[in-house]
């Protein structure tokens, strides 16, 4: 099939309004929009700004009372329980109807915020989808985060009531989140009226009496009264969510998402670049604690009228590396959008991928990767073991979807492995020096995205635009600025090598640790690698490596680290000085899969730094610093 990609991106280019115009007709509207875009509202500009609806109606309420009752909306499945769920689109809209009734009563109302803190539970999923359709703004805390970084989070965003769980569960431990949740109320200045909380088995919380209620309790009896709410007609300049994101200042950044922008943008890219119809089974393997399972999980695949996947589990340990194909056969996934971080972990534990071969996974068309650089190594071992294509993207908690991407709907481009292939229309994506002066191509540079940023992306910070304005607006006028540096090459293809901060100067020549890390993942044993930066007297700055290796290598470490020093020198040259590495057991990683770089170059420098609010695990910061000590 030949691309139709090029004259898409064109025709969006040269007619913006028309082009949105188009893509808005795929959202039932109360009032439907008369034009697209308008320039003098808001920072930059507001999307569909006289347009009205809402997103729970396109989600449920029109797929329940049209041609989908009985279809599955949701397939729970959590290998840590041992628990499956169907969920039809009829079941969705009853419990979700319901629901919205009890945040009504419990005095709820337009505007109103909702804190959801919560495990991968179907209940997540209906406590997002009832806020939108009351009108009510939530915001999803991931389960299980510190007490002190959701008092944060409560305070900044003052919910009228918050909705969480007893426990999550991991797979060597339950994680209680009812103390968790008590202590960050304590802390907060900010008191919400009332906590629901869904009580599971596995560990049943302490209630307080007059604040708590028991989730389960309520739903069910507003469902045998019969109690239900509508779906309340909302401005799609109107925010749906806040998504709060690691600010530099300690305070985090509340990312708004608006109703009509988003479900625009979303719902265009559930055809146009993952190639999924209505009916399809869509598996986002990420959490609704952050974006991914925002838009992939909850609202892209409902408002395509697709069954999304809700899956509790881990890619290797519940119980095996064989967990994702058994989902996959199991459910019929049609695409599954996960980290490379995810695929590392499988290749690390089965790198001759056996476990695949007690599984049919015909039903897979395409895997999706995004969230880290895909490394093309990871990429080349995917292909050979799925035999379906491997589609590395980009995008950003800010965005909501993908910047560039490879759009498998209008015509899979070629791939070029290491790079998320080309920019999505709304994006111009271009790349400036340091003084914002645009350079060629195969040159390393700040990306940004010229102004305005396409429907979905964040309008502003929430309450808070003086603060958007300098973090995303003010060092490049009239670009908004990823953070992320890298380069377009001749074909226009993007390549992302390394977030700006991680950029290194080795004797006044800017490096990527992005590039030396590709070099690295060729080596045949490692698994996984980082590279930071660390001080130097000399030359300011020097890499410094760290490997992961797969599992069943006896080779000597001293060995592999010395052939991975060579082969950095043949593939990026002796300026990058590159002379240390380190093999480790783990690397620090945010609960989402991202490697702490950051982190593990202050442990490197040996300067203090506070543990981050997002790590997987505080023990593997404790292992680095003993790695490198020994050495």
């Amino acid at each position: 099939m030949t691309s139709r990609y090029f004259d898409i991106y064109d025709s969006w280019k040269a007619d913006p309004e028309s082009f949105w115009m188009k893509a808005a007709k795929g959202i039932d509207w109360s009032t439907p929009p008369t034009r697209a875009f308008d320039a003098d509202l808001g920072v930059y500009g507001r999307w569909f700004p006289d347009a009205v609806g809402n997103t729970c109606y396109n989600c449920v309420d029109r797929h329940a009372d049209r041609d989908r009752p009985g279809q599955a909306a949701i397939i729970y499945d959590s290998p840590i329980t041992g628990t499956k769920r169907s969920i039809s689109f009829t079941e969705l809209q009853q419990d979700v109807s319901a629901l919205g009734a009890i945040l009504l009563n419990h005095g709820v109302a337009v505007g109103d915020r909702v804190v959801i803190y919560m495990p991968m539970v179907p209940e997540a999923v209906v406590a997002m989808l009832a806020c939108a359709r009351i009108g009510a703004i939530h915001s999803v805390v991931f389960g299980g985060f510190a007490a002190n970084e959701l008092a944060k989070r409560i305070d900044a965003c003052q919910p009228k009531i918050v909705i969480s769980a007893s426990c999550g569960i991991e797979p060597n431990r339950i994680v209680e989140y009812k103390p968790l949740l008590d202590e960050a109320i304590e802390i907060a200045d900010h008191k919400p009226s009332a906590c629901l909380i869904v009580q599971r088995e596995q560990a049943t919380a302490t209630m307080i009496d007059g604040r708590d209620f028991d989730y389960g309790k309520e739903l069910g009896e507003a469902k045998a009264l019969g109690r239900t709410s509508d779906c309340v007609p909302l401005k799609a300049t109107d925010p749906l969510y806040i998504l709060y994101t690691s600010g530099t200042t300690g305070q985090p950044k509340g990312v708004v998402r608006d109703v009509g922008g988003h479900m625009v943008a979303v719902n265009w890219s559930m055809s146009a670049i993952y190639d999924m119809a209505p009916g399809d089974v869509f598996w986002a393997a990420s959490d609704v604690g952050w974006v991914v399972g925002h838009s992939y999980i909850v609202y892209a695949p409902l408002l395509r009228g697709c069954t999304t996947l809700l899956f509790e589990g881990k890619p290797v340990g519940t119980p095996d590396p064989g967990t994702f194909w058994r989902i996959i056969e199991e459910h019929k996934v049609a695409a599954l959008f996960t980290a490379p971080t995810a695929f590392r972990a499988i290749k690390k534990e089965d790198p001759k991928g056996k476990y695949l071969e007690d599984y049919d996974i015909s039903s897979l068309r395409t895997l999706f990767l995004a969230g880290e650089r895909a490394d093309p190594d990871t990429i080349s071992w995917a292909e050979d073991r799925l035999g379906v294509p491997v589609i590395d993207h980009w995008w950003q908690t800010e965005t909501g979807w993908a910047i560039a991407g490879n759009p498998v709907g209008l015509g899979r481009l070629p791939v070029k492995k290491g790079s998320p292939s080309v920019p999505m229309p709304g994006y111009d994506v271009q790349v400036l020096d340091d003084e914002g002066h645009a350079v060629g191509a195969g040159t390393l540079g700040n990306i940004v995205v010229k102004l305005p940023l396409p429907p979905s992306c964040l309008p502003t910070l929430w309450r808070a635009d003086e603060r958007f304005q300098e973090a995303y607006l003010a060092e490049f006028p009239g670009f908004y600025k990823t953070g992320d540096a890298g380069y377009v090459d001749d074909d226009g293809y993007l390549f992302i090598m390394s977030r700006t901060d991680d950029i290194i100067n080795v004797a006044g020549h800017r490096l990527s640790t992005g590039a030396m890390e590709e070099a690295i993942a060729n080596h045949p044993d490692v698994a996984e690698c980082a590279v930071v930066g660390v001080n130097d007297t000399v030359k300011g700055q020097l890499p410094m490596g760290f490997l992961i290796l797969n599992s069943g290598v006896d080779r000597a470490n001293a060995t592999i680290e010395m052939e991975v020093i060579k082969l950095v020198r043949e593939t990026i040259g002796p300026v990058a000085a590159f002379k240390s590495v380190a093999t480790v057991s783990r690397l620090p990683k945010t609960r989402s899969g991202k490697i702490l770089r950051a982190t593990m170059q202050k442990i490197a420098n040996e300067e203090t730094f506070p543990v981050p609010a997002t790590i997987d695990d505080p023990a593997i910061l404790d292992e680095i610093a003993a790695v490198l000590k020994a050495n």
